[in-house]
């Protein structure tokens, strides 16, 4: 498969308000591990950027031993995701691949959404986002191998943006089932409301 999947874990999750939310089981998995094992069983190779302040991610990740999984630790992780961003696209460059994004934590994406985006490639469309059904853009997000000379400058902590503005007029949006493409866990109450169960 020529794309390689980046998934940015280096992150501190400040907002979780003391807990790792990379580390809060669903199933009895940990999210990160969950999320890996989603982006593996599309058949393609997996990246995941870590910080060097985060062993339990680390441990957790080092029990799938596959293959086609990857771990990186960014030292440059407290300035933001672009230390991820920047270091994947490094990778894809190294053997000619587009890089899809896929955030470590949205638990709605499946296999089967991640896939959907990488099938409505084409060479006309540098850049296939995830989005709602009801069109709002959201994430996976595939980046076509000519852009990612761009992420070499970025800085920060505003992702891709930068790279997505600059050709917005070429973004190709992948309808997903509900609302999977903007659902994520940033805070204890967006934790509550995805479990069900009060975090202390």
């Amino acid at each position: 498969m020529r794309t390689l999947i980046l998934i940015p874990a280096a992150g501190a999750a400040r907002r979780m308000e003391g807990r790792d939310k990379l580390m809060l089981e669903i199933d009895g998995t940990p999210m990160l591990v969950r999320q890996t094992r989603t982006a593996l069983a599309t058949g393609a190779e997996v990246l995941v950027t870590l910080p060097p302040d985060r062993p339990a991610r680390i441990s957790a990740l080092a029990a799938l031993a596959s293959p086609a999984l990857q771990t990186r630790i960014i030292p440059e992780a407290r300035a933001g995701m672009s230390g991820s961003l920047r270091h994947g696209a490094e990778v894809a460059r190294a053997s000619g691949r587009d890089l899809l994004v896929l955030l470590p934590d949205m638990p709605d994406i499946e296999a089967a959404d991640i896939e959907r985006i990488l099938a409505a490639k084409r060479p006309d469309t540098p850049i296939l986002r995830g989005a709602t059904e009801a069109g709002v853009p959201g994430h996976p997000v595939l980046f076509d191998a000519r852009l990612l000379p761009e992420f070499a400058t970025l800085v920060g902590d505003v992702g891709a943006a930068p790279v997505i503005k600059a050709h917005q007029g070429a973004v190709t949006l992948v309808p997903l089932k509900g609302q999977r493409a903007c659902r994520d866990i940033d805070t204890p109450a967006d934790w509550a409301a995805y479990s069900g169960i009060s975090t202390p």
